[in-house]
């Protein structure tokens, strides 16, 4: 009885897909440990009707041909190498953490280094410590675009149920393009450090920045502000002193007292900017000074239980109606005031508490 002769399945094919235009997309059907994908070339066959262009498309199907015959020797690399070159086993989150740890260490990273936390945050939540390399398919890496896209902003910290009266808030359109740049910052490494064979990212876009408008308040506005009542009356103090000092909601949630040092008439903030990382001196005045409330100890706080996140945005906005500012009230609003230095210092020292 004659022997039954295996084909192997080749693991990569060049097709096309014919597109609405008339031309053709090529791609690279590419199989692997049981799972399949496609990796779109961003090259295009064209309906070539002249010689110049039947030449065009000959040379556009060449260089295709090229990347699939890289693709396959990346493979067989990865998969039949005697030395296993490749470490698709290296668990995701635990890379991933190394990177978040790194940059914490790393003073010019420092300012960055929230962003990769961040980011980390919602990968726990999206996969799990079972993650490893050998999981980060394109179609995981599409997954995680629709997790941000529709992920509730700051849902790693909540303790309880969702309730009825609570306000659902999305991820901003700049923090779904920063979260996801840290993803692919993540797998290009692990391809460059010869974790995986195959880069998954490829053919895959990101998330385009949106275009922020940016509200600027007046000086007449901050003074409604500052005449209404808030129902955190935190959240006031910590607005206002923004508004006097220009520093960040950062800066002011770090702030504590040994930070803040008197020079006889004049107060003198001295303190390293959480988003730069840089030594920063700052006297404020008067009315600043009056916001700071009563001094604690040196390793205390200055603005106690002043948090930022969803709550906050909800409650600005509340407190922004009420005093009658028709704008998105944020703490950028507050650091950039419509009004010269000069101006706005003397003008903003006579706003009532």
């Amino acid at each position: 009885m004659a022997k039954k002769t295996t084909v192997q399945k080749e693991p990569v094919k060049l097709r096309e897909k014919k597109l609405s235009n008339g031309n053709s997309s090529l791609y690279l059907d590419i199989y692997r440990n049981g799972k399949r994908h496609k990796e779109y070339l961003k090259l295009y066959l064209i309906d070539a009707t002249t010689p110049m262009e039947r030449e065009q498309n000959r040379q556009t199907l060449a260089t295709a041909q090229a990347i699939k015959s890289k693709r396959l020797i990346e493979m067989q690399n990865g998969e039949y190498s005697f030395t296993r070159q490749f470490k698709e086993d290296t668990p995701f989150l635990e890379y991933y953490r190394k990177m978040v740890e790194d940059r914490h260490k790393n003073p010019e990273s420092k300012g960055n280094w929230g962003n990769w936390r961040s980011c980390l945050r919602y990968l726990e939540i999206y996969c799990d410590e079972k993650t490893t390399f050998k999981d980060i398919t394109p179609e995981f890496i599409a997954g995680f675009k629709d997790f941000l896209d529709n992920v509730e902003k700051d849902t790693h910290k909540r303790t309880g149920p969702r309730r009825e009266r609570d306000v659902f808030q999305g991820l901003s359109q700049n923090s779904k393009v920063s979260y996801f740049n840290k993803l692919r910052a993540c797998i290009n490494q692990a391809y460059d450090e010869r974790i995986i064979s195959v880069n998954p990212l490829r053919g895959i876009e990101g998330f385009k920045a949106a275009e922020v408008k940016r509200d600027y308040l007046t000086l007449e506005e901050v003074k409604q502000l500052a005449a209404t009542p808030c129902r955190y009356p935190i959240l006031k103090r910590a607005f206002l002193f923004s508004c006097l000092t220009g520093l960040r909601k950062s800066d002011i949630q770090e702030l504590t007292w040994s930070e803040v040092q008197k020079f006889g008439d004049y107060t003198r903030i001295i303190f390293k900017q959480k988003k730069t990382g840089g030594q920063e001196y700052l006297d404020i005045s008067p009315q600043a000074e009056k916001y700071l409330g009563e001094r604690g100890n040196p390793e205390d706080p200055v603005f106690t239980g002043f948090t930022y996140g969803s709550w906050t945005s909800v409650e600005l906005q509340r407190w922004s109606m009420k005093a009658g500012v028709n704008k998105n009230l944020t703490f950028h609003c507050g650091r950039h005031i419509n009004s010269s230095y000069p101006l706005k210092t003397r003008n903003l020292q006579r706003l009532s508490a």
